[in-house]
């Protein structure tokens, strides 16, 4: 069991202060968009031992060892010992490395209209962009391993997104009505096509290089959607969104597209899953994510950042469907696991209120606990001792076997099915 501490990633949408003073520290001068806890090569977790935050019951060879190859960082420990670490079965699943990587996220603003390729498309992908001799560095590299990326987002707070896409008939009902050319040129792709391929013909002529729309075009959909009045609307949300989102990125033909997906509300304690060719948009919130250990991003609008449009065109799933919204089961008094529909992960809130009793976690394998609030002290099968304060974080190897908690606050606990 090993101390690790989050990296941090200052993106340009983050927030500067939600991040640090949820753990009850000052603001930067920087964005803190995200906080990694992880072993992805991009910004693994820095792994440390210390005798303040780690005793270790007994000094033989193998704790010895683990203590001088932690004091770098997780990716390069977990390379020192694939299968002690992260056991047999996960080691050959994962091709050596952790399956998962756990995020706080605190966007600022609206995030990129962008999909995740599955993990088909992404060894393909990768593999070409190699071929293409594209530095994994680079700013026009959309695949940055070789890895898929579904994912959960847990809230914090009130969190907005879109989510997959409306229904064909769902989606013309939102267009009809506000009068502007665009707005009835797509409602009549669809009404030819009333279906996934319709939708998809209609999304892409608005990104696609030789369809786009003028950002005068843009504009006007932007104009109706505000001049539409509330009570002849048939989604005030996605009139709001439009607004919003041609606030951050005025004459985006990704403000459009908005309109074709879901809007999705999480209240606080809620959880949703994005498979693979999910198209979506983070739009506000602070909240925490579990996902592959993927750093694949593939981008259609809505940012500055590199963006891939036939790329994810290809990669996208145009089939209307609901968000996944994914609800905890109790599986202990103090613990609640919230399942995903894949091998790679899960996530568990634990909520510790009596301090003078230690309750055993569910669950094993290669784990990461971290304290959200409060604190608590961790002891495992190994004979290894640790407390955690809010914000601090710990591995747990497979080999640590079973663990045993005691405290008063909240953790959240990241682990392999």
């Amino acid at each position: 069991m090993h101390v690790i501490q989050g990296r941090v990633r200052d993106y340009a949408w983050g927030a500067r202060d939600v991040i640090p003073n949820f753990f009850g520290m000052a603001q930067g001068n920087f964005p803190v968009a995200e906080l990694w806890f992880g072993a992805h090569a991009a910004a693994p977790a820095r792994c440390e031992v210390g005798n303040q935050a780690l005793a270790l019951a007994a000094a033989d060879t193998r704790d010895i060892g683990a203590a001088r190859a932690c004091q770098s960082d997780l990716r390069q420990y977990v390379a020192s010992d694939p299968v002690g670490i992260l056991g047999r079965d996960v080691a050959r699943r994962g091709e050596g490395q952790l399956p998962f990587l756990l995020k706080l996220i605190a966007p600022a603003q609206p995030l990129s209209l962008q999909v995740h390729p599955s993990i088909e498309q992404a060894r393909v992908g990768f593999a070409r962009e190699d071929r293409q001799g594209i530095a994994l560095d680079a700013p026009n590299r959309s695949y940055k391993d070789a890895n898929h990326k579904p994912e959960l987002v847990y809230a914090f707070t009130r969190f907005e997104a879109l989510v997959g896409f409306r229904s064909p008939r769902r989606i013309i009902g939102v267009l009809e009505g506000l009068g502007a050319p665009l707005a009835d040129e797509l409602a009549a792709v669809i009404r030819c096509e009333p279906d996934a391929r319709g939708v998809r013909r209609a999304f892409s002529s608005l990104l696609l290089e030789g369809t786009r729309p003028s950002e005068s075009a843009v504009a006007e959909v932007v104009a109706a959607c505000a001049a539409r009045p509330p009570e002849d609307s048939p989604s005030q949300r996605a009139d709001s969104i439009v607004g919003t989102l041609a606030s951050y990125y005025p004459g985006d033909p990704g403000v459009v597209a908005s309109l074709l997906l879901n809007p999705v509300t999480l209240k606080p304690g809620e959880a949703m899953f994005t498979p693979a060719g999910t198209v979506h948009a983070y739009l506000s919130g602070f909240g925490m994510e579990i996902m592959a250990n993927s750093d694949n991003v593939l981008r259609a609008g809505l940012t500055s950042k590199y963006v891939d449009v036939p790329e994810l065109i290809d990669v996208m799933e145009t089939v209307a469907a609901p968000p996944i919204r994914i609800a905890p089961e109790r599986i202990s008094h103090v613990q609640s696991t919230y399942y995903a529909p894949v091998d790679d992960f899960e996530l568990s809130i634990i909520d510790l209120r009596d301090a003078s009793t230690r309750v055993k976690l569910r669950g094993g394998g290669p784990r990461i606990i971290l304290a959200l609030a409060g604190a608590a002290e961790i002891r495992t099968a190994s004979g290894q001792y640790c407390l955690l304060n809010t914000g601090q974080a710990a591995f747990l190897r497979a080999d640590d076997g079973v663990a045993h908690v005691r405290g008063a606050g909240r953790l959240v606990q990241a682990d392999v099915p």
